[in-house]
């Protein structure tokens, strides 16, 4: 009793949440929350394969899937409020309140016989004794349903599946495709260098260096050329020059970086002053 009294409003306000909140991801989540502590009370309840099938079926297959689905697709709030179906909003509440006093007229109704013994069906233990009667007075049903859920499975893969009316373009017909675009419209057929390729200033301004050593037009970005603030190749390599000029560093075009200083010998390998 402790458990329920603690999880029951967890539970409720979980699941108005998810009727209130605007974020679809939120509501998976706290749909999540009200699926955990169902399962908690399974466990209470010494129902240990109910729990199971809760956690692993329930909330971590199905749940988790609605999940990623809704964060891969990226339903928004702003997409909840578009009506695909005018007048959706108002059939759902009459639905919704005819559902609601169906349901009370129906549990006002039901009246309450004697429970079974428990403690002898789940003498083997709950599992043992929910299988047995699964398996043996409800196996038509189990079955009827395990069809069911095949048969929904496949319809939905022969619904889901496009014909393919073309074969499949395999790399060879891919680049040809590709050099046919290249002769009829002048679209480069790969794809365009990045930004500072086989140059010497890793910036998104600089381009990069065709094979001839010229700046490949294709490689900056439109808006830097009209505003004219890229950077050429040769010119961040002179600017390279005059800051190791600055530092004094000798480059390797530096004709006293080759010159010998008085009184400088060298020792070859065999030994002799040089």
């Amino acid at each position: 009793m402790t458990a329920f009294w603690i999880l029951a409003p967890v539970m409720v306000l979980a699941a108005l949440g998810v009727l209130f909140v605007r974020k679809a991801v939120h509501a998976a989540l706290l749909l999540a929350v009200v699926m955990m502590s169902l399962a908690v009370l399974y466990a209470v309840l010494e129902a240990p394969f109910l729990f199971a099938v809760q956690i692993i079926v329930y909330t971590g297959a199905i749940l988790m899937l609605f999940l990623f689905v809704v964060m891969l697709v990226g339903v928004d709030a702003s997409d909840s409020v578009v009506e695909t179906i005018r007048g959706q909003r108002v059939i759902a509440w009459v639905f919704g309140l005819l559902f609601g006093l169906t349901m009370v007229i129906a549990l006002s109704q039901v009246s309450f016989s004697a429970m079974g013994n428990l403690a002898d069906d789940n003498a083997g233990g709950n599992v043992e004794g929910l299988a047995s009667l699964l398996f043996s007075k409800y196996v038509l049903a189990f079955e009827v349903t395990a069809a069911l859920l095949i048969t929904a499975a496949l319809g939905a893969m022969v619904l889901a599946h496009r014909e393919r009316l073309t074969p499949r373009e395999g790399q060879a017909d891919m680049a040809a495709r590709r050099m046919r675009e290249y002769a009829e419209t002048g679209k480069h057929p790969g794809p365009l260098p990045a930004p500072g390729v086989f140059a010497r200033h890793n910036a998104v301004d600089t381009p990069a260096l065709l094979p001839d050593g010229s700046a490949s037009e294709a490689s900056i970005s439109r808006v830097l050329a009209v505003r004219g603030v890229g950077r050429s190749g040769p010119a961040m390599a002179g600017d390279i020059e005059e800051i190791r000029r600055q530092l004094g560093i000798a480059t390797e075009a530096d004709p006293a970086a080759d010159e010998e200083t008085p009184g400088d010998t060298r020792q070859g390998a065999d030994g002799e002053e040089s």
